[in-house]
């Protein structure tokens, strides 16, 4: 897709949002199922079914997906197309690249070992190996808008209110 054809496309939603927000507010969902005696969730991704389970340092065999392994996978995704977005929207032709995400998880906190171990991501690292022609300055920018509107990094970074409920 060139930069026109992306225009073309967002132009429509971009009026349509502007003249009127509400429309703009979408809910997406996720759901999975639960079966007796697993210790796993089977996750409705829209394009198949996926079996999440426990990570093995927390007792799971390896081969279902972790749901820690989902998360960055979604920030990846994310980041991937947010990335290519915003560089045709710039006129910067990426040739191919790669996106990689990581992160470090203390399994005492998970397991109930250390209370004073968080739960969940310490620290999360987010890297771009582009073979692109461009210089620094694009990079800069095209990093700092990918950043700036990829959904789920800033769903990372400024955390949204969760509520958790048990309906009867």
């Amino acid at each position: 897709m060139n930069v026109d054809e992306l225009r073309a496309v967002q132009a429509p939603l971009k009026g349509k949002y502007k003249d009127d927000p509400a429309s703009a507010l979408i809910t997406l969902r996720a759901e999975g199922s639960l079966d007796q005696g697993a210790l796993s969730c089977k996750v409705e991704t829209g394009k198949a079914v996926v079996e999440a389970g426990l990570h093995p340092a927390t007792g799971g065999s390896g081969m279902q997906a972790c749901s820690g392994d989902m998360l960055l996978e979604a920030l990846v995704a994310c980041a991937g197309v947010t990335l290519n977005a915003v560089a045709t929207a710039l006129g910067i032709t990426i040739n191919g690249g790669r996106v990689q995400a990581e992160g470090d998880l203390d399994f005492r906190g998970t397991l109930g070992v250390a209370k004073d171990a968080p739960v969940g991501f310490r620290d999360v690292r987010l890297r771009f190996d582009l073979d692109c022609d461009t210089s620094g300055e694009q990079l800069a920018t095209l990093l700092k808008l990918t950043e700036r509107y990829c959904v789920i990094y800033q769903t990372l970074r400024n955390p949204p209110v969760i509520t958790v409920a048990l309906n009867d």
